[in-house]
């Protein structure tokens, strides 16, 4: 169990995020990336798919080469840094909270409608049976001496098909167990919002006020000498 409360963690993520959208601070971005990776080590949840994805720098540096070509580097390395801050923070929502726990979050302390929590937690729970039911249609196409390609229509019917088929049955399940949207429900695993989930998140958005304004003025003293100097570049030009 994730032990910050999933749903301070993802709002407060989504903040910073934001934020971080309409400014144009390299160190922030860069302490952003640098404590997002600790918090994965601390919670042991580095893996191959994480590796890969942050070292995918050859597709990742056209930006910079491309800035350098018709802009400047200094915006260059400010969108490959966002770019960079925006993955690693959102693997810290996917790589150390499951979707129970997001979920159960949402109704326990978001007070999100029931029916479209567990429609959600269902939609993520059948996409495994799905995946097998797409495999099965190759498959079976095979043997009629056809071939299903990810481009091919009746494979994306068929799916559909299929997964229309899958919420049904989950309707019929959910309402053969007694499912009312309106009644009151009890929970085996309570989702609680601490005091230390709030000091987390205030701590956290003061500590990413502190590395953007503070240094605001030094950064904007930055831009402003370089667009002067690209000014006077395609003026002199």
């Amino acid at each position: 169990m994730s032990i910050i409360n999933p749903s301070i963690k993802l709002i407060t993520i989504l903040l910073i995020a934001l934020e971080i959208s309409f400014t144009q601070n390299i160190i922030t971005n860069l302490v952003l990336i640098c404590c997002s990776i600790l918090y994965l080590i601390f919670h042991k949840a580095i893996t191959k798919g994480t590796l890969l994805v942050f070292t995918l720098a050859i597709i990742i540096n056209r930006i910079v080469f491309s800035q350098n070509m018709y802009g400047n580097s200094f915006m260059g390395t400010i969108l490959v840094t966002r770019l960079y801050a925006y993955i690693a923070l959102g693997m810290t929502i996917t790589k150390t909270t499951t979707i129970k726990e997001l979920c159960m979050s949402f109704e326990q302390n978001l007070h999100m409608p029931t029916k479209f929590v567990y429609g959600f937690m269902g939609g993520f729970n059948l996409i495994s049976y799905i995946k097998q039911d797409i495999l099965d249609i190759k498959q079976a196409a095979y043997f009629r001496n056809m071939s299903l390609h990810f481009w091919s229509p009746s494979l994306y019917f068929k799916a559909i098909v299929s997964a229309i088929h899958y919420s049904e049955l989950l309707a019929e399940g959910m309402e053969s167990h007694g499912f009312s949207e309106n009644s009151q429900r009890t929970h085996y695993q309570k989702m609680e919002i601490k005091r230390s989930d709030y000091v987390f998140s205030l701590a956290l958005l003061i500590a990413v006020q502190i590395f953007l304004f503070l240094l605001l003025k030094h950064l904007t003293n930055i831009n402003l000498s370089t667009s002067y100097n690209y000014v006077y570049n395609v003026v002199g030009s």
